[in-house]
């Protein structure tokens, strides 16, 4: 930049600028872009630190790492005790802090804690955080605008593009298909279905209209409790699931979609499902 601005308020670069541009334009390993490139992955850096110390700084996280420190130690003493062997006794408290740190992890959802996720959301989001490892790309509690309706998991990946809601029903009832409609013991869950049903087709007309072309959301309701005989069954062009199998139900998609489009459908239901407020 330099070099450019002498040149324009009429003084010639100098040797030095000259050697740098012409370093630039030979390497083969040297792209227009590059800083910029670089400034982006570093800022992406600072930011998940901060997001990191952001988390060890929340309220009642000292309490936890101290208490889950404490364990730690107790667990190593014991074991160096018995084992007349320091060495072993260290390894096994620095063990059993990993295990706390992967246990926590698991258990820690991407919904904010404001927003009160439920046990049977929780539950799908762990599924999800596996499917995301291959590429899925996931929106968690998002709201369908011109209603009160929400999407609890927005998940589009190689499959296709899936509205999930979760649901957590009484185990003691069983759960039947007559007739085209859902029962919970006797309690018809058609209109819960029919929910679900208007909740993807808003998110499918919002995004094809951000995008310029015409996608497909399929709806589903993720039921935890009762036993179904089914892993999935399509009813009233609802896909109902069995709670476990979300991530058998995702790999079972017909569609196939590419890198790119991925990219370009998440981030237009991004955009036109804001987070549930």
């Amino acid at each position: 930049m330099e070099s450019a601005t002498s040149t324009k308020n009429g003084n010639a670069p100098s040797s030095e600028d000259a050697r740098r541009q012409g370093s630039g334009s030979t390497s083969p390993f040297v792209t227009r872009g590059a800083d910029r490139r670089d400034s982006d992955d570093s800022k992406g850096a600072k930011d998940r630190t901060r997001a990191t110390y952001g988390t060890l700084l929340m309220p009642g996280a000292a309490r936890r790492w101290s208490l889950r420190g404490a364990a730690a130690v107790a667990a190593g003493l014991l074991a160096g005790l018995l084992t007349a062997d320091w060495r072993i006794g260290a390894t096994f408290a620095v063990a059993v802090l990993i295990a706390f740190q992967v246990h926590s992890s698991r258990r820690r959802s991407e919904i904010p804690h404001w927003r009160r996720p439920s046990a049977a959301q929780r539950r799908t989001e762990a599924q999800l955080k596996v499917m995301k490892r291959v590429g899925y790309r996931v929106l968690h509690a998002r709201r369908t605008p011109g209603g009160n309706g929400q999407i609890d998991h927005f998940v589009v990946g190689r499959r296709g593009a899936f509205a999930i809601d979760s649901e957590a029903w009484d185990k003691r009832l069983p759960l039947r298909n007559k007739l085209e409609k859902l029962y919970h013991g006797r309690f018809s869950k058609n209109e819960r279905i029919d929910e679900a049903l208007d909740e993807a087709r808003k998110a499918e007309r919002l995004i094809s209209e951000e995008l310029g072309r015409p996608i497909t959301v399929r709806a589903s309701l993720a039921i935890y409790g009762p036993t179904m005989p089914w892993d999935s069954h399509r009813l009233r062009g609802v896909d109902i699931i069995t709670g476990t199998k979300v991530r058998r139900w995702l790999r079972a998609g017909k569609d196939r979609l590419s890198d790119r489009e991925i990219e370009e459908i998440y981030l237009a239901a991004e955009k036109v499902l804001p987070p549930r407020g």
